[in-house]
This record gives structure tokens, sequence and C-alpha cells, in this order.
């Protein structure tokens, strides 16, 4: 029986890595897949995901799904799945459902507030098997938060939404998410 899978962490946390990894093994194996994100996911390009450590694998939008054929479809994988709106995540169950196919989100629980998106809180409420990936904070204790930065410093206001990478956020720990302590943020690898 297929399920909807839910696998969130922090940012920085390798969740595109193991997405592009899961589809590559079911094309290792011969079986097609399905990868999805958000059109307002475009840093990589259009249609392309790409993993921070370089993995990349082509997909299409979450928007067109309507418009896809699923006949042959054996695996939907979902990047970015905090991006996606309640209604996307029902049909992903209705996938599941209907159809019998397996369908794996990938994306963030909260956002720099510490607020859910609503496609996490969708999929949170629908997903058969939530699983946790992991990193850690600069201290080394497991991170749950990613901080929105901007001059050296956490932001704590501002739209849920700003695209960005290394630059602009950070995974940390909710101890040092409260206290706006960024460690040697300012040391470490700020590239996008």
């Amino acid at each position: 029986m297929a399920k909807l899978y839910f696998r969130y962490g922090a940012m920085g946390s390798s969740k595109t890595a193991n997405a592009v990894m899961v589809q590559y093994n079911y094309r290792e194996r011969g079986r097609q897949v399905l990868m999805l994100k958000p059109k307002l996911e475009n840093r990589d390009g259009a249609t392309i995901v790409r993993s921070r450590c370089g993995l990349e694998a082509e997909c299409r939008f979450v928007e067109e799904l309507p418009q896809i054929n699923l006949d042959h479809i054996e695996c939907v994988i979902v990047d970015e799945a905090h991006f996606m709106t309640a209604d996307q995540v029902r049909k992903l169950v209705d996938i599941v459902d209907e159809h019998n196919i397996p369908v794996i989100c990938y994306g963030l629980r909260t956002d720099f507030r510490g607020e859910l998106f609503e496609g996490s809180r969708e999929l949170l409420r629908w997903a058969d098997t939530i699983e946790e990936i992991k990193t850690i904070c600069w201290c080394g204790r497991k991170a749950t938060f990613n901080a929105r930065v901007h001059d050296g410093r956490i932001v704590r206001d501002g739209e849920q939404i700003q695209l960005g990478g290394n630059s602009s956020y950070i995974s940390l720990c909710r101890k040092h998410w409260k206290d706006g302590n960024l460690g040697s943020f300012e040391n470490l690898n700020m590239e996008d």
C-alpha cells in the first residue's frame, strides 16, 4: 500500500540531496519517477533541483500536476514541499489513495520565525509517515530552527518567503535561535 511521506529538516540537512538520491535509486532499477518542485523555487533554474553539495536532477512543477499523466509513474518525489498550498498537498494525498503511488515530500517544517509553512502544516496533517532529517547547530546540538540573517544579526520580521542560501540563513538549535546567537556565522562558508 502506497504512503505519503513528509521528510523535513532544518536548512542544510541534505533534504534535496536525499530527494535526488531517492529518485536516482528508483531510476537505476528501471522505475518511472516524477520529480517535482513548486514554481516559486527557481534558484537553480526552472526545471532543476540542486543540492548544496552539487547533486541535481531534472524536475517538473507541482503546479503542472493536474495535467501530468500518472499511468506509468511508480513514485512521486517533491522537493521544497513547504512552498506548496493546502490544495496541492491534498492532490498528493489523492495520488497516494486513488493511484496507489508513493509520494515522498522533502521540505522545511517552519520558517525563520518558527511558524509552520502552509505546505508543511498540511503535510504534518495528512502524511502517513513523518521523518526528520537531522543537521546540527554551530554548537553541536541538533538544529531545528532556520534563522534568517542580515548584517550578522538574526531577522525576526518580514515576509515568510524569501529565497536564499547560506548567506541569508543558518540552522540553529532552539536555544541559540531564541537567544539570537549565531556563533561564528561570519566564519562559515557564505556562498549560496
